[in-house]
């Protein structure tokens, strides 16, 4: 398992539409009951449920995840700590979001670029 402090070393996400839980802990380094306990708790968090109360989680929620486990894990954020500067730094989160995603465009764009060079 992952130290707290190594979040960059996390894996990256692939280009799917959704992930199951059990894809989301293994992305995020997190326990699925741990993922279940935060959905009660964050409610920016709200994987789409189907056939049999199954989760379904979408790349946004996937990096909802990874910024709450830095908030908690890295920062040593409170859940009650964590839930109030998630829902008053809207435009930061997004902001956060944005530059976890380019990194993430950045680091598959080099990985196509070692292909194609060989």
């Amino acid at each position: 398992m992952l130290e707290p402090s190594h979040n960059d070393e996390l894996p990256t996400i692939p280009g799917k539409r959704y992930f199951t839980i059990g894809e989301v802990s293994e992305l995020c380094a997190v326990k699925p009951h741990v993922l279940r306990y935060w959905e009660q708790e964050f409610p920016q968090l709200s994987p789409i449920k189907r056939r049999g109360n199954r989760r379904y989680y979408q790349r946004q929620d996937v990096l909802m995840i990874r910024q709450i486990r830095a908030l908690l894990y890295e920062q040593g954020f409170t859940i009650g700590g964590a839930r109030q500067r998630l829902s008053g730094d809207e435009a930061r989160d997004d902001t956060t979001q944005y530059k976890q995603l380019i990194r993430q465009t950045i680091t598959e764009l080099e990985e196509v670029l070692q292909v194609l060079r060989k």
